[in-house]
């Protein structure tokens, strides 16, 4: 599976609010939240670097989704993963809509998708 990605420097906390603010600044809002790193400490004692997982969404562009194709509600939200990878970096990854929407129907929403998501990435480094 594709990814758009970006490495962040900083903490986990203060990478995981900018991603926040870019996804808003580019009209996702975040719907779910798994702290998998959590999660695996809890349930299995597990001990891991943190990984958390954002699920995103562009409503105007899930609705014309949902009206073309109610199957890509199967594929909602967009996860955006936040992982810390040491040295003071996190990695920020965004599933790409292309890879997940491949459909003529879709193509044109997958691509906008994909492009406001590439965006709010972009932003991470200014």
């Amino acid at each position: 599976m594709k990814a758009i990605e970006t490495t962040v420097t900083g903490s986990i906390g203060a990478v995981e609010e900018k991603v926040r603010r870019s996804l808003a600044e580019y009209g996702f809002g975040v719907l779910t939240e798994i702290d998998v790193a959590a999660t695996l400490k809890s349930k299995l004692g597990v001990d891991r670097s943190a990984l958390k997982i954002l699920g995103a969404c562009k409503p105007e562009l899930a609705h014309q989704a949902l009206e073309a194709f109610p199957e890509a509600s199967l594929l909602l939200p967009c996860n955006v993963v936040l992982e810390d990878i040491g040295n003071g970096s996190i990695r920020v990854a965004a599933v790409d809509p292309r890879d997940l929407l491949p459909t003529d129907e879709l193509s044109d929403l997958a691509d906008e998708a994909a492009q406001a998501l590439q965006a709010a990435l972009d932003a991470l480094l200014d």
